[in-house]
């Protein structure tokens, strides 16, 4: 069977490490039809966006996307690529595993965690007021003139919308991947002691939705012991399951326990379509030099090969990953204790052992 995929190549390292993902992926022996699509900064002056509606089009036809990273401004500019997707596919969950690779440097061993982030609600909704302009001004009044509860004249507003039907879809997401993954545990982490009608909801859905799985164990943490605890006893915790904010927080910190970002995969799914990427950033001033590691796209490959129902090869990238980067010759200078190879040749060190 041939699988027809987007692939975003990104700007900055994203064509780099994107040809390397796909070098890897078309050494599995799975077949591919590859739609190649640029986003980011480097197509702005031609479409006046780093998101061309023909990107999405693209997606929309295939179904399944892999993205190389692309640059977002910080604080000004157009707001981030990877969020506008997942807004406008609808890609609600956030799939975020953090597992202990032998060779790369962490200060846990054994750690194997799966973040399940919802995507699409919460303060990334987007609902914000700048502070001094007439819509905050109206939204102060009305915010305190509802609430009784008067904020400090002249402040920025954000809304957090969380939702009984978001909140019910994501925690089912996450028990289903528990329940085809062989997981044991799922942990709702929330704030529900100080937002108790936003995060309130949102652990109220999760609790009911537990009672349809009767054979995984469920539990809940509030989101600032839960950082503790996974410093303390990660063990205890297998799959976590998370509003969007505190969802983008703990997948980072879960990502530093296992080496950081630059081996950390991920995907965003949603009922029609899905796009995998890598957390990292664009690191543009690494661009064109062939020297970033690649790692975090390719097992984002390895996610993609799953979701398409490829588990032998997903499994073969996974395990070519960690023998290359344990074995420690043909790896990138971040990984590396003696001579360090470049992005492609670590790519291709990886498909050879496949």
């Amino acid at each position: 069977m041939v699988h027809r995929v987007t692939l975003i190549r990104g700007d900055g390292i994203g064509p780099e490490v994107a040809q390397a993902t796909q070098t890897v992926l078309d050494a599995t022996g799975v077949g591919f039809d590859w739609t190649i699509v640029d986003a980011g900064v480097d197509v702005m002056d031609q479409y006046g966006t780093p998101l061309p509606e023909h990107v999405l089009d693209a997606i929309r036809d295939t179904k399944t996307a892999i993205k190389g990273p692309i640059t977002t401004p910080v604080g000004s500019g157009f707001r981030s690529v990877n969020v506008a997707i997942r807004k406008a596919l609808d890609l609600y969950a956030n799939l975020r595993p953090a597992a202990t690779i032998k060779g790369v440097k962490s200060t846990f061993e054994d750690i194997d965690l799966v973040v399940v982030r919802e995507n699409t609600e919460d303060l990334y909704a987007g609902i914000e007021f700048e502070s001094g302009t007439p819509e905050a001004a109206k939204a102060y009044d009305f915010l305190t003139n509802l609430s009784g509860k008067p904020m400090v004249e002249g402040s920025a507003i954000g809304i957090k919308p969380i939702s009984e039907m978001g909140s019910r879809r994501i925690v089912k997401f996450a028990f289903e991947y528990a329940k085809a993954n062989d997981r044991q545990k799922v942990t709702a982490v929330h704030k529900a002691n100080i937002m108790k009608f936003t995060d309130g909801l949102f652990l109220e859905v999760a609790r009911d939705v537990a009672k349809d799985y009767p054979e995984i164990e469920f539990d809940d943490r509030i989101v600032d012991n839960m950082c503790m605890q996974l410093m303390q006893k990660p063990e205890l915790y297998d799959v976590l399951v998370l509003p969007n904010l505190y969802g983008d927080i703990v997948s980072d910190l879960c990502a530093g326990m296992v080496g950081g970002l630059g081996v950390a995969p991920g995907a965003n799914i949603g009922r029609d379509y899905a796009c995998f990427e890598a957390i990292h950033g664009s690191a543009p001033k690494y661009a064109g030099q062939n020297k970033v590691n690649p790692v975090a796209l390719i097992l984002s490959g390895a996610l993609m090969l799953r979701h398409l129902g490829e588990q032998d090869a997903a499994k073969r990238v996974e395990a070519a990953v960690r023998e290359v980067i344990r074995e420690g010759k043909s790896v990138t200078y971040d990984l590396a204790k003696g001579e360090p190879v470049g992005t492609q040749q670590m790519a291709e060190a990886i498909a050879n052992a496949l």
